[in-house]
């Protein structure tokens, strides 16, 4: 494990009517919490199995859940609670937090099964020689960004959940004069069209 980064898997509490609501008319509100804890469990596994460094996970809207506790059990991994009033606050506030104890840190989010251990050490690797990495998604988004300095102007008042995310995200670190690395584009799992990238069996019933 290198001490110099840190992995954040961003992840929101997988309670029925809360979690993957998008997913509702496929699944309902139960199967759309399973199917958020399923990909939940995977990402932190995938991110311990990475081996890049330790792992925590930003909980929303704090803690509390049982399954943050049985990660922690499980994996070892150290928890918080997210801080900002949106996603991009919240995003900044615990990347500058990490960076202030890594030289790198990666954070993830939870929607895209395929972001698995492999995708994190290439991740890991673009940060020797790039000031940021990301993984952008189909839907215009990303999957990770990793950094090794703090660049608050990156998250703000961004539109997220939008097609231009991963664009105007480009923009913005031209303008700061950033250089940064994509790795292959990879699928999230936000609307009930996207569960055919899925791996067989993951959609308990």
């Amino acid at each position: 494990m290198n001490a110099s980064c840190e992995v954040l898997v961003f992840a929101k509490a997988p309670e029925a009517g809360r979690a993957k609501t998008r997913l509702d008319p496929a699944l309902g509100a139960d199967g759309a919490a399973r199917l958020a804890e399923r990909m939940l469990v995977h990402a932190v596994e995938q991110a311990c199995a990475a081996d890049v460094g330790a792992v925590r996970v930003c909980a929303a809207p704090d803690t509390a859940h049982a399954v943050f506790a049985r990660l922690a059990q499980r994996f070892g991994v150290a928890l918080a609670s997210q801080v900002g009033a949106d996603l991009g606050a919240r995003m900044d506030h615990a990347l500058t937090d990490s960076l202030r104890l890594h030289a790198h840190a990666l954070l993830i989010g939870t929607d895209a099964p395929a972001l698995d251990a492999a995708v994190l050490r290439a991740a890991h690797d673009a940060l020797a020689v790039h000031d940021a990495v990301f993984v952008p998604t189909f839907d215009g988004g990303y999957a990770l960004v990793g950094l090794r300095a703090p660049a608050p102007r990156l998250f703000d008042d961004l539109a997220w959940s939008t097609p231009q995310v991963m664009a105007e995200t480009r923009k913005r670190l031209a303008a700061l004069a950033l250089t940064h690395h994509e790795l292959p584009m990879l699928a999230d799992i936000d609307e009930p069209a996207d569960l055919v990238h899925l791996p067989p069996g993951w959609i308990v019933p």
